[in-house]
């Protein structure tokens, strides 16, 4: 027995010893292994989520750009980013809908379509549940193609060609070029591919041409042009204009003949590429998204071209769906005024 009790008085020492070893340090006390804070200095909250970002395919510039604007606002902020694969605009809203991610990019005409039920969401509802962070960059309607005789949208009349995937914002893009030229999908021999497919089939021969809507460089065209002779097709200034009347949410838009090393620019249109939110993400994990971005935009453009792209107006200029209170916030910082729910 007398050993048993010297035994337990020894174990309760050793667990004073230990308990006294988690104390408190004094006040002036460091830890010289510990990493570094921002707390001393004015920066956006340190919220520590954890947030899915979804992007777009990885040949496109939704999953390059958007992997280093994670990357960066992670590296910068409490908030936690990681971007995803995901199957564009359509698909992301969807998916967010579903509280399957709390960022996603999107096209400006998609994510009306969604707040507003209409076009490819005439069928699914309307989708309400998100709010706007930030309108990023421009993203072309390239008509790509390896054939030199397809000189303009005419021209693809009875053509194979590519209008992006069944239902998807680049469907309704290619639909909305093509009829402002007076053809219809019934006047082209369709095919419903991704962007990296589409380079794909034409590198093959198997279509004659290719819709690509995203923000060029686009990495599926360079990859093309570097293995075959590759082509831009022009609009003119013409159909440019009747586009625009009929769908206010294009704007007119040059590619320079050095994106794509090609000997001339290119003529076409564009939408907006906008980052947005599920309402009930943070107001702080929000404001952090933006003030990662637009705090280091230089870090940005070092990583990607797409960053040079970026300025608070142009980010601050939506106005088809209202901004989440994270957002309004940072840009009211900035001088801004955004409408909000």
């Amino acid at each position: 027995m007398k050993k048993i009790l010297s035994l337990l008085m020894a174990v309760m020492m050793m667990a004073a010893v230990l308990a006294g070893c988690g104390g408190d340090k004094p006040a002036d006390t460091t830890d010289e292994n510990k990493e570094p804070t921002q707390e001393s200095t004015p920066a956006p909250a340190a919220t520590g989520s954890e947030l899915t970002f979804t992007t777009g395919g990885s040949s496109g510039t939704y999953y390059a750009f958007g992997s280093v604007l994670a990357g960066q606002v992670s590296s910068a902020t409490g908030s936690k980013i990681t971007a995803v694969e995901g199957k564009g605009s359509q698909g992301n809203i969807e998916l967010m809908d579903m509280d399957g991610a709390q960022l996603g990019f999107v096209q400006s005409d998609v994510m009306s379509y969604a707040y507003e039920g209409t076009n490819l969401f005439a069928d699914f509802g309307k989708v309400d549940c998100f709010s706007t962070v930030a309108a990023l960059y421009m993203e072309q309607v390239q008509i790509v193609t390896c054939d030199p005789s397809i000189k303009t949208v005419a021209d693809l009349k009875g053509k194979n060609v590519s209008i992006g995937d069944s239902g998807s914002g680049v469907y309704y893009n290619a639909i909305d070029v093509l009829g402002a030229y007076g053809l219809t999908e019934q006047d082209i021999k369709p095919t419903y591919q991704g962007f990296g497919d589409s380079a794909e089939a034409l590198k093959d021969g198997a279509i004659d041409a290719a819709f690509v809507v995203a923000g060029a460089p686009t990495t599926a065209i360079t990859e093309l042009s570097s293995a075959k002779d590759t082509y831009l097709v022009s609009l003119d200034q013409e159909h440019i204009d009747a586009l625009i009347a009929k769908s206010p949410y294009y704007s007119a838009y040059t590619i320079s003949a050095d994106t794509y090393g090609m000997d001339t620019d290119t003529t076409t249109v564009a939408v907006g590429a906008v980052v947005i939110a599920r309402d009930d993400v943070s107001e702080d994990d929000v404001y952090n998204f933006v003030s990662g971005v637009f705090d280091n935009i230089d870090a940005i453009t070092a990583v990607h071209a797409k960053g040079a792209e970026l300025s608070l107006d142009f980010a601050a200029s939506v106005t088809s769906v209202p901004y989440h209170a994270g957002a309004a916030k940072y840009f009211a910082e900035k001088g801004y005024t955004v409408p909000t729910k």
